[in-house]
This record gives structure tokens, C-alpha cells and sequence, in this order.
């Protein structure tokens, strides 16, 4: 939890604070906004940041020495913080054995806290490199599934295609479309000219009649 001056960011406890936010508060915009964001100091695990800092801060601003070069290769540095970790680690154990009381051994543990220090700073220099090999990674995923989903489909559409043109092929040569479905022509011709003239007068009782005397004709 982020706290400015010792102040908490949040004007309530956050258990509390997330169950302002129910559908129905949000729905009707009663639910709490969120807290403005920090502009000046805060307190995060026990170390104070300020709000312009940037992400990865460098070591010197830390108040830590810096062990490697300001040009360095990441895979190499890391390879010797390991290999010197290891080794006082080795001193230090020795050192236990040999002479527990001997204050070199604040001078190996105050070692061993630098090299651990570096070693999770370099590390942490490769956190937006990991960002986007993600995001590439996720990407390349999905275009992945998307093609497959494409390929599945246009295996669908052809299968369809076959099953239609297949049953055209099916239907004998003298298949006609007649139905009882269908009106039949001559009859809507005959019921137009016997009542033509009465449909001018009365069109929505002539109209009915004649709808009538089709339905009957198809019967």
C-alpha cells in the first residue's frame, strides 16, 4: 500500500473501499472515485520514492556503489555476480567455521547484500524487454488461434458448398417449383378482372374477396 507523508492514498480501508463498488453503485454512478493520484512522496515496503522518479532508478541514486561499468553486457555481469556471490558465500561460511566472532564476518554479509542488490537491479533492467517479448509472444498466440479459427471456417463453408451443389445434382431433370405454396397465376388474373371494376369502389373488401376466392381456389 502506497502512503503519502503518512497518509493512506485510499479514505478508506481497502476491504472496505472495494465493496462501495457493487454493480448497482456503478450502474446508478454512486460509486467513490478513485483517490487522486500522488504528487509528491510516498512510502512503498518500507522505502520512501518520490513520484517523478523514474522506474528503474540507477544505483548511485540509491546510495549503492556501483560494482560494473556504465557500458556493460547484462548476460556477462550477471555471470560474474553470480560467480562472486558464490564465492563469498564460500568466505563466509569459512569464516563461520574458523572464526564466528571475527568482524570480517559484517564485512562478507554487507558483501553479500551489495551483490544481491546489483544482481536484482540488472535484473529488473530487463523488465521492459520482458514486456514486450510478452506481448509478442501473446500476439503471435492469437494470430495463431485467429488463423486456425479462419482455416476451420473456410474448411466449414466448403463442406457446404459441396452438400448444396451435391443435392442440385440430385434433383431430376423435369423438377419444377410448383406449389400449393405458390399462387397460382390464371386465378389472381381471373379474380382481377371479375371484380377490377369493384375494386376501384371498395378496394379493401374487394382485395379481401379476392384473397379469399385464391385460398379456395387452392384448396
Amino acid at each position: 500500500m502506497a502512503e503519502s507523508q503518512g497518509v493512506s492514498a485510499f479514505p478508506l480501508p481497502p476491504s472496505q473501499y472495494v465493496k462501495l463498488y457493487t454493480d448497482d453503485n456503478v450502474k446508478r454512478g454512486r460509486a467513490p472515485q478513485p483517490p487522486p493520484p500522488l504528487t509528491d512522496t510516498y512510502t512503498m515496503f518500507g522505502a520512501q520514492f518520490n513520484s517523478d522518479d523514474t522506474i528503474i532508478r540507477p544505483l548511485e541514486s540509491q546510495g549503492f556503489k556501483r560494482l560494473h561499468p556504465q557500458n556493460y553486457d547484462h548476460k556477462r555481469e550477471l555471470k560474474k555476480l553470480n560467480h562472486s556471490i558464490l564465492v563469498n558465500f564460500l568466505d563466509l561460511v569459512d569464516l563461520l567455521i574458523k572464526s564466528p566472532d571475527s568482524p570480517k564476518r559484517t564485512e562478507k554479509l554487507e558483501d553479500l547484500n551489495l551483490l544481491f542488490i546489483h544482481m536484482h537491479h540488472l535484473i529488473n533492467e530487463f523488465r521492459p524487454h520482458q514486456a514486450r517479448e510478452t506481448l509478442r509472444v501473446m500476439m503471435e498466440r492469437q494470430k495463431k488461434e485467429r488463423g486456425e479459427i479462419a482455416e476451420r471456417f473456410e474448411k466449414h463453408l466448403e463442406k457446404v458448398k459441396e452438400l448444396i451443389q451435391s443435392s442440385l445434382r440430385s434433383l431430376p431433370d423435369d423438377f419444377s417449383f410448383d406449389s400449393k405454396a405458390l399462387v397460382k397465376t390464371e386465378l389472381l388474373q381471373a379474380s382481377r378482372q371479375q371484380n377490377g371494376i369493384a375494386m376501384e369502389t371498395e378496394p379493401c373488401d374487394q382485395l379481401d374477396r379476392m384473397m379469399c376466392d385464391i385460398v379456395d381456389g387452392m384448396n
